[in-house]
């Protein structure tokens, strides 16, 4: 006949069955899992309480065998829902888990889109990542010597990007790309809109100089003149101005 188990020390054993369960809710943080470990934590005492008292109640041999075997089939489903609970609290776990991974990945791809500080011609401007990105590709382009596929790649900055810090270089970049493929008509076009479009840019003074530049190239000594003689009046302090007072006294 097995040993029997005194009220006391079978409560001993429930408690020992019960305490993990404590553990296991604090990791949980999900409501909607708080309150299923709590449902099953209460079953759980209720088995305890039920159990106790029966033995309290009934000492016959019998009756304290029989509900031995109740104790081994009740402390079985404490098992059963001990087990419950951790799949629950894997389950959890793993929900967490995955959306602190997509509230990563969000926090990424929102930096992404986030204006950043650059220098550009010594003036500290806000650029988006993919301004810069564009830009220093046609960029990329140009220093390799394909002026007409840097032109192409220099327009489409400036269509995307008008506004942008980097719109004035653009324009100023494709009116040079023209230039180096001597299409000079296009080459002043481009120019123009830097001396009008981004007249107050740092490069509004080289814009006009290549202008003239162009100008010249076309064999058109008056405007070439004019644009020169325009460029000392309004950017005097200028090293385009500087130049441009050279090209005129040999104009004269």
């Amino acid at each position: 006949m097995p040993k029997l188990l005194s009220p006391s020390r079978l409560a001993c054993l429930m408690l020992a069955a019960w305490l993990p369960l404590q553990a296991s809710a604090g990791i949980l943080d999900d409501d909607e899992a708080r309150r299923a470990i709590l449902d099953l934590r209460a079953k759980v005492d209720a088995i305890t309480r039920d159990l106790t008292t029966r033995l309290d109640a009934k000492a016959d041999k019998n009756a304290t065998l029989d509900l031995l075997n109740q104790n081994e089939q009740m402390l079985a489903e404490v098992a059963k829902l001990r087990g419950q609970i951790e799949v629950l609290a894997n389950e959890v776990s793993k929900a967490q888990n995955n959306q602190r991974t997509l509230y990563s990945d969000l926090d990424a791809r929102i930096k992404k889109l986030e204006p950043r500080a650059e220098t550009i011609d010594g003036q500290t401007a806000q650029v988006l990542p993919s301004e810069k990105q564009a830009y220093d590709s046609a960029m990329e382009v140009f220093k390799t010597g394909d002026y007409k596929r840097a032109a192409g790649a220099l327009q489409d900055f400036v269509k995307r990007f008008p506004d942008s810090a980097y719109a004035a270089n653009a324009q100023y970049w494709l009116g040079n790309a023209y230039y180096a493929q001597r299409d000079y008509k296009n080459a002043i076009a481009a120019q123009e809109v830097v001396t009008t479009t981004y007249a107050s840019s740092a490069k509004a003074p080289d814009a006009m100089l290549n202008i003239a530049t162009s100008y010249a190239e076309l064999k058109d000594k008056v405007k070439a003149k004019k644009t020169l003689q325009t460029l000392v009046s309004k950017f005097p302090d200028s090293q385009a101005a500087q130049s441009a007072k050279d090209r005129l006294a040999t104009l004269k």
